[in-house]
């Protein structure tokens, strides 16, 4: 189980996925401004104002002793760009993940390499042993993302969305 707040930063190939801070909320609501990104969860883009407020709330971790809240903003290293983010609510070995990449940035491969960090960062820094991902049946880059994690859908359904689950390899297992 994760001790601290603050998770620890990370990186991939192309990407560092840095500890969410509220400093980021202006430039993160340019990243989430296209409706687009909200089709299938719902809402719509956030003003900088109230991302700040969230990022706060998010930063200040879960007021359960027994979950973590762990954020992280995904910065592309080539041009120092925000592009999305990535989250997951650990309690115990389980965590449920989610990712968002910016419509600027789509296509390009960055949610599925930050998810697939993501999942490495969780086993090795969190003791996480499952994942969890909730997605939109009608979603398939999402989808996408959550096979090239190696969760696979499963009969269970929390509103509108599908579960998705697997276990991520523990490093030195066989």
């Amino acid at each position: 189980m994760p001790t601290t707040i603050t998770p620890p930063p990370f990186t991939t190939a192309r990407l560092d996925a840095l500890p969410l801070e509220p400093a980021y909320a202006e430039e993160m609501a340019a990243v989430l401004a296209d409706p687009a990104l909200y089709v299938f969860t719902g809402g719509g883009p956030p003003d900088p104002v109230a991302l700040r407020s969230r990022y706060e709330r998010q930063s200040a971790g879960s007021p359960d002793p027994g979950e973590r809240w762990w954020n992280w903003a995904l910065r592309v290293r080539a041009d120092g760009s925000l592009a999305g983010y990535v989250q997951a609510t650990v309690r115990g070995p389980r965590a449920e993940i989610a990712w968002v990449v910016g419509t600027p940035w789509q296509g390009r491969g960055y949610a599925s390499e930050a998810a697939r960090g993501l999942a490495a960062h969780l086993v090795e820094a969190g003791g996480v042993r499952e994942l969890v991902a909730h997605i939109h049946p009608d979603h398939a880059a999402s989808e996408a993302v959550a096979a090239a994690v190696g969760l696979r859908p499963t009969g269970e359904w929390e509103a509108d969305e599908r579960r998705w689950a697997g276990n991520p390899p523990v490093p030195g297992a066989r």
